[in-house]
């Protein structure tokens, strides 16, 4: 099935009055006596919870998966359960500044090495040294939205006995699947598109079998599970996750373009724009370009002056919803990355975060022109 008809379709456990969406089993206790497993909402198998894992799973062309608590329960869980004290972990520059923070402050404790790289493959796989046990990305990355050659990295690491785990978040499972182009493990935060109304905070961990389970034991013990309230609200999102990505898109190319060409804006980071660095790359690699971009401001302008003049456009954390959001990246999402780090990925005081959302083009376009030219 295509997509958008398995957004729909796939995972759904039919009500025995034949309806249309799967029942809120609100239930934390449930029978265990002639059952083939003990359920409970902590070890990741109530029926809401499943529903949604078969769904996406379906869209990722995964195995298997778990519903986390929160996007960073998915990738702290995923890390901790592959990686061992010793083991080096290769790091993409440009992940969400909480999993940079988790990498640098928690996993060190532990007595993992990490290492940062730029985003490329090349970069990334020089980096891995004899005890490189994994290999951790983001494509596109963020906030600047870089795109990392999938099959190349993939295909060199499983060369050399090193997992890749990818945060699928900015793209979607609709427009970009690593793990048919040979990543381990993905990650999402389902807050964000998978999520879609700014109303969810959950995540997810997809991949075979045997490197899911592993993972489920680890966040069992953790205890990073969501309930069944949560998990039909995402399931109910996920449906319609296609459709708004597809608008999502639309609206962040024309959106990108016009931008690329005002006075006031420095250089605009979009992979859907040929000025992209890795424009064909991602042509190749996505089904579309997605619905996030970054832009910088010339200078005496700042993000903020910006920002501050937006009337729709709403300034907030967290992306991928149905409505447009912005944020400065060095202030929000990177703000507990280290400023001189920050500063080399070009995240500073001229730089904006744009979410699109679903609403009218030439109305989000309209909004920050005027912004722009009111700063």
């Amino acid at each position: 099935m295509h997509k958008p008809t398995q957004a729909v379709h796939s995972g759904t456990q039919q009500q025995p009055l034949g309806g249309l969406n799967t029942p809120i089993y609100a239930d934390s206790a449930y029978p265990y006596l002639d059952h083939d497993q003990v359920r409970y909402p902590r070890y990741f198998n109530t029926p809401n919870q499943l529903a949604v894992v078969e769904k996406i799973a379906a869209l990722e062309q995964a195995e298997d998966g778990i519903l986390c608590a929160s996007g960073l329960a998915a990738t702290s869980s995923t890390l901790q359960a592959h990686l061992n004290s010793g083991d080096q972990l290769v790091v993409a520059h440009g992940i969400y500044g909480g999993s940079d923070d988790m990498c640098r402050q928690q996993l060190p404790r532990l007595g993992i090495e990490v290492t940062h790289a730029p985003p490329d493959a090349e970069s990334l796989l020089t980096a891995c040294q004899d005890n490189a046990r994994m290999i951790y990305c983001e494509t596109p990355c963020n906030p600047r939205l870089q795109v990392i050659d999938l099959e190349l990295l993939c295909s060199q690491a499983k060369a050399r006995g090193i997992m890749v785990v990818i945060d699928n978040t900015f793209a979607t499972p609709v427009l970009q699947n690593p793990i048919p182009m040979g990543a381990d493990l993905v990650v999402h935060s389902a807050t964000k598109y998978i999520g879609g109304h700014s109303d969810i905070c959950a995540g997810m961990v997809l991949g075979s079998s045997e490197l899911v389970a592993p993972v489920r034991e680890l966040a069992l013990r953790l205890g990073g599970s969501v309930n069944a309230q949560i998990a039909a609200l995402l399931e109910r999102s996920i449906k319609t996750l296609a459709i708004r990505v597809e608008r999502q898109c639309q609206n962040a190319m024309s959106v990108a373009k016009v931008l690329e060409q005002h006075p006031l804006v420095e250089s605009v980071d979009y992979p859907g724009l040929p000025s992209h660095p890795q424009h064909q790359l991602a042509k190749r690699q996505m089904l579309d370009f997605g619905g996030m971009l970054s832009f910088q401001v010339k200078p005496p302008l700042t993000a903020e002056r910006v920002e501050r003049k937006l009337k729709l456009i709403t300034s907030a954390v967290s992306l991928g919803g149905v409505e447009s959001i912005c944020c400065q990246p060095i202030l929000t999402s990177h703000a507990r990355v280290p400023i001189e780090e920050s500063a080399r990925q070009g995240i500073d005081q001229q730089l904006l975060r744009v979410s699109i959302g679903i609403e009218h083009a030439d109305d989000l376009i309209a909004d920050l022109l005027q912004a722009l030219e009111q700063a």
